[in-house]
């Protein structure tokens, strides 16, 4: 994607692990250095690295990057672009965290060791192999909108219980390729270095994740089906990295599409379709109240 084509808001998504020792200094620096330039969205600092999405004008957006990257540890920062309409982001956040992504998995060290990368374009022709088994490391939440032909799905509530589904499904010495995938990239690499550690050979991940997959290989040549959720206020995005209608359901967190949006048992900030018999009176009332919370929050 060229973002220089645009008018609208630009939308970076970027991670890094690298050893950044002095994290906890860095986050009021990140943070001045992103509001003054009108940038909004998340920056996670850890230990290990840096995991971020962040949204602004694309002047002010191009110039925190190039700050960013002045330090040498940064300097080959890479980004994947989206565009939006409207910001995505309500405020700039920093946040400090022992893990840029919890995978919760002593020794696991991506800056040591990681899995094959596969470009975007050479994708197709690995995960097309009969011996390779393509796995999508996100949440369910996630996969239910969207997700390559083919995958497996362990249906995964959070990144943290991927390593007792390895444990549980996959056998070193049967499974002799792992293929896996997530929104970015950042979970499978952590992901490829830990199921490295616990003996398998052959482990790729698909490099820039679904976000440049989508931003470089053609429709016609997809593999992805469906759309793919986003940790914003756009929930998700189609193969051309544009918005779709889908909203979030503050009863169970899953994405609502435009036609469940209709369904009578949709009501925003309480319940959706697939959660509206299964919570109890009181749920959706509490639910209710947290939706309204955050609504007055927003505006103050």
């Amino acid at each position: 994607m060229n973002p220089s084509v645009s008018p609208d808001i630009l939308i970076a998504t970027f991670y890094k692990f690298v050893e950044l020792s002095d994290y906890e200094d860095l986050q009021a620096v990140f943070l001045t250095a992103a509001e003054e330039r009108g940038i909004r969205g998340s920056i996670l600092l850890a230990r290990e690295g840096l995991n971020a999405t962040i949204s602004g004008m694309q002047g002010p957006l191009e110039s925190f990057l190039t700050f960013l990257r002045t330090d040498a540890r940064l300097a080959d920062l890479e980004c994947k672009y989206s565009v939006a309409s409207e910001q995505p982001f309500k405020k700039m956040k920093v946040r400090l965290k022992r893990e840029i992504v919890a995978l919760g998995q002593e020794r696991v060290d991506p800056l040591k060791k990681v899995g094959t990368y596969i470009e975007p374009r050479e994708w197709n022709e690995l995960v097309s192999q009969e011996d390779v088994i393509l796995i999508d490391t996100r949440n369910v939440y996630e996969t239910v909108i969207g997700t390559f032909k083919g995958a497996v799905d362990p249906y995964l509530d959070r990144f943290r219980d991927f390593p007792e589904y390895v444990q549980e499904h996959l056998d070193r010495n049967k499974h002799k390729k792992v293929a896996m995938f997530c929104t970015g990239g950042i979970r499978c690499e952590k992901a490829s270095s830990w199921m490295l550690e616990q003996g398998f050979e052959n482990v790729y991940h698909l490099k820039g994740g679904i976000l440049k997959y989508l931003e470089e290989v053609p429709p016609e040549e997809s593999l992805w089906e469906g759309h793919c959720f986003v940790f914003d206020e756009r929930v998700a995005v189609d193969h051309a990295l544009q918005p779709v209608n889908y909203a979030t359901c503050w009863g169970c967190g899953l994405p609502v599409s435009e036609a469940d949006q209709e369904d009578e048992r949709f009501e925003e900030g309480a319940s959706c379709p697939a959660c509206h018999d299964l919570l109890t009176d009181e749920e959706k009332a509490h639910t209710r109240q947290m939706y309204l919370r955050r609504k007055i929050l927003q505006k103050t």
